[in-house]
C-alpha cells in the first residue's frame, strides 16, 4: 500500500507524571502538552462513506447512552481547568444532532476556549451554518473527496454533492472562517485532486489532502502519499509554502500564485506527527481516548451520572493525558477500533 510509515520514537526526556508545561497543563509522559479536545456528540451519520463505514453500517446507540450536551459541556469545564483551549465538534455527523446550537453556545460560553470549530459532511450545513455561527461556532472543516456527483455517490453509497456545496456557500455567507475542505486521497483520485485544489483559487477555502488510514483493515484502501498528492497539484501552477490558516495542526500547507486560499496535505501514513500530537477525544457515550488508535480509553459517563463528580472527572482526565501513548501502535487494531463514526473524526 505504499511507502512504510517512519517509526515516531518520543522526542522529549519524560517527564514525572502531572508535570506541567505550556501555560500549568499537565504534559504527558513525551512532554506534549495537551491543548485540544476532540467531542463527538452522536454515532450516528446520513452518509455510508467507504473509508469510515462497513457496507453493512454500524449499529447505532440508543439516545440513553450519548452523553447530554449539559455533560458534555461539564468534561469541556474540567478539561479547560487542565489547559485545554481548542475544541472541535465531530461525529458521525454532527449536525444530525438536534437543537446543536445549544451545545455550541455552552461551550462559547466557557472562559478560556480559544477556539470552537466543527467538522462535519456539510450536507446539512446550508440549513444550520448561520444558527451556528450566531451561537459561537468559529469555523469549519467539511469533508468532501471529490466534485463529481456520481463518484460523490459512489463514495459515500447515495450522497448528493450538491448539498455539500450549498453547505460550503452557506459557511462562507455566515462568516464562518477558515472554512477548510477535507479531502481523502486515494488511488484513483488524482482527478478529483486537482478540481478540489482550484478551489483555493476564486474562493477563500483551505483545501487539505488527507492520506487514507486502513482503519477497516489492512488493504481496504491504496492511499497516495502527500509528495504524490503535491506533484498533482503542482500540474496546476506553481505552489508557494506558506503559513496555514487557524488549527492547521499537522498540516503543510501551500498558495497558488494570486489564489484567495490554499491547498495542504496531512500524512499520517508518509510523515507521522505523533510527537506533537496535543489532542484527546472524547466518543459520544463519554469515552475519553488519549490516542485515536488505542483501544484505552477512559470511561466519564459514571462520573457524570447521576451527578458529577469533578474531583473524580478532573482526576481522570490527569491520568488520560499522563497516560497518552508516543505513538500509534505498529498495527492499528481494527478488531477494536470500530468506525470512524463510533470513535470520532
Amino acid at each position: 500500500m505504499g511507502a512504510q510509515r517512519p517509526p515516531c520514537p518520543p522526542p522529549y526526556p519524560p517527564p514525572r507524571r502531572g508535570e506541567v508545561g505550556v501555560g500549568g497543563a499537565p504534559r504527558d509522559l513525551c512532554g506534549r502538552t495537551v491543548t485540544y479536545l476532540r467531542v463527538s456528540v452522536t454515532d450516528r451519520c446520513n452518509l455510508r462513506c467507504r473509508y469510515c463505514m462497513p457496507a453493512r453500517g454500524v449499529g447505532f446507540l440508543p439516545a440513553s447512552e450519548i452523553l447530554r450536551f449539559e455533560e458534555i459541556a461539564q468534561v469541556v469545564r474540567a478539561a479547560v481547568g487542565l489547559g485545554i483551549t481548542c475544541v472541535r465538534l465531530t461525529g458521525g455527523e454532527p449536525l444530525r444532532r438536534r437543537d446543536l446550537g445549544h451545545l455550541v453556545a455552552l461551550i462559547a460560553a466557557i472562559p478560556a476556549i480559544g477556539d470552537l470549530s466543527l467538522t462535519t459532511n456539510g450536507t446539512l450545513l446550508a440549513g444550520q451554518a448561520a444558527a451556528l455561527a450566531r451561537a459561537g461556532l468559529r469555523r469549519v472543516n467539511v469533508s468532501l473527496d471529490t466534485l463529481d456527483p456520481p463518484r460523490y455517490a459512489q463514495i459515500t453509497r447515495g450522497g448528493d454533492v450538491r448539498s455539500v456545496l450549498r453547505g460550503i456557500e452557506a459557511a462562507l455567507a455566515a462568516g464562518l472562517d477558515p472554512v477548510k475542505i477535507n479531502a481523502v486521497a486515494v488511488t484513483g483520485a488524482e482527478d478529483d485532486i486537482a478540481s478540489l485544489g482550484a478551489l483555493s483559487r476564486s474562493r477563500p477555502l483551505h483545501v487539505r489532502f488527507i492520506e487514507a488510514m486502513p482503519v477497516l483493515g489492512p488493504g481496504s484502501l491504496g492511499h497516495l502519499t502527500a509528495e504524490r498528492i503535491l506533484e498533482i497539484l503542482a500540474r496546476a501552477g506553481d505552489l508557494e509554502p506558506v503559513s496555514g490558516p487557524v488549527g492547521s495542526g499537522p498540516a503543510r500547507s501551500f498558495r497558488y500564485a494570486g489564489a484567495e486560499g490554499t491547498v495542504g496535505v496531512i500524512a499520517p501514513m508518509s510523515r507521522c506527527f505523533c510527537d506533537a500530537c496535543n489532542r484527546l477525544r472524547l466518543t459520544a457515550t463519554g469515552r475519553l481516548r488519549p490516542c485515536l488508535f488505542s483501544a484505552n480509553g477512559y470511561d466519564l459517563r459514571p462520573l457524570l451520572r447521576p451527578r458529577s463528580d469533578d474531583a473524580a472527572l478532573r482526576a481522570a482526565l490527569v491520568d488520560a493525558i499522563s497516560g497518552k501513548p508516543p505513538a500509534r501502535p505498529d498495527e492499528i487494531p481494527h478488531d477494536t477500533f470500530g468506525s470512524m463514526c463510533q470513535v470520532g473524526g
